[in-house]
Order: structure tokens, then C-alpha cells, then sequence
């Protein structure tokens, strides 16, 4: 494939997603958080071109919070983008959803949230997406039932990402 052809590709993705947002605005839909996908291709003796770059832009919610759906196990749950853990902290609901189970015993990690400590189970998860970015081997704890009330997408995921920054009220996550 040459390389015009390859920019081509990417300009008519880019426009096709800009041209989908702009019509939903018209019809007074909700924008959603739709996967950009760049295209970034650099000549090579074989033409053969860089993978694309994979870019999510997520909304704040009325709040202020980035409410996404995580992907885990071929379930989805809804998680909050929280910079301020440390690694990704699964409700025990959303858990089981995904079918992750702790026994009893696992659950001896001591975590502080907004209403003490609590003890909370290691895990690695597998697999982790967020819409086109997958994250593989996530270091994650699963908090006990009653402790959160929604998974916290943590740094032990947003760490091994290219980038992530605020733009307005818009969250770019690069892998």
C-alpha cells in the first residue's frame, strides 16, 4: 500500500467520525466517546506503515467525571478515570459480573477509601479495553461488597498508556 494511500485512509476515517459527531449535534444527540484512530505512516524500505495510533476521547459527565465502559473478560462495566489510584480497583459487583471471583482469604490487602480501610484482594487482570486501547497483564484489586459503588479505571491501566491529558472538558488517552 502506498503511502498517499495510506493518508487517504486515515483523512476519510478521521472525517467520517467528525462528520458522525457533527450530525449527531445536529440531531441533538449526545456526542459519544468515539475511538480516533491516526493513521501515522513514515516511509520504509518495504512501504510497510507504523501501526495506528490509538486515541479515545472521553466527555465529562455534568459532574466533571469520565465515566467510561471497561471491557473485561468479554463483559463490560462501568468505570470512573480516577488518577488518584493506584491501580484498578474493581467493585465486588462488577467483579463477579466479569466473573472474577476472590476467595475469603484473598482479600488481605489493606486499601484507605473515603470511609476507612478496608482489606481488598489482588488480581491481574488478563485483559483490559477501553473502546480501541487494550491493555494486557493490569495489576487491579477488588474491593469487598459495600466498599465502591463503581470500578476506578486506576494509574496501574492510564500508566501504561503513550499519553493521557485534559483538553476543556475532554480527556485524550494515546496508546
Amino acid at each position: 500500500m502506498s503511502f498517499r494511500i495510506i493518508l487517504m485512509v486515515a483523512g476519510v476515517a478521521i472525517g467520517g467520525a467528525n462528520l458522525a459527531n457533527t450530525i449527531a449535534k445536529r440531531q441533538g444527540e449526545p456526542e459519544k466517546a468515539e475511538p480516533v484512530a491516526a493513521a501515522v505512516a513514515t516511509p520504509a524500505a518495504s512501504n510497510a506503515a507504523a501501526p495506528a495510533a490509538r486515541i479515545v476521547a472521553l466527555k465529562a459527565d455534568r459532574r466533571g467525571h469520565f465515566a467510561t465502559d471497561l471491557g473485561v473478560n468479554n463483559q463490560f462495566v462501568k468505570a470512573l478515570v480516577d488518577t488518584g489510584a493506584s491501580v484498578v480497583a474493581f467493585s465486588h459487583e462488577d467483579a463477579l459480573k466479569a466473573g472474577i471471583r476472590p476467595k475469603p482469604g484473598d482479600y488481605t490487602v489493606p486499601m484507605q477509601t473515603a470511609n476507612g480501610i478496608v482489606r481488598a484482594a489482588k488480581a491481574r487482570i488478563p485483559e483490559l479495553r477501553l473502546q480501541g486501547i487494550v491493555v494486557r497483564d493490569v495489576e487491579a484489586t477488588i474491593m469487598p461488597p459495600g466498599a465502591l459503588h463503581i470500578t476506578l479505571l486506576g494509574m496501574s491501566f492510564l500508566k501504561r498508556l503513550k499519553s493521557f491529558e485534559m483538553n476543556g472538558s475532554t480527556l485524550v488517552l494515546r496508546q
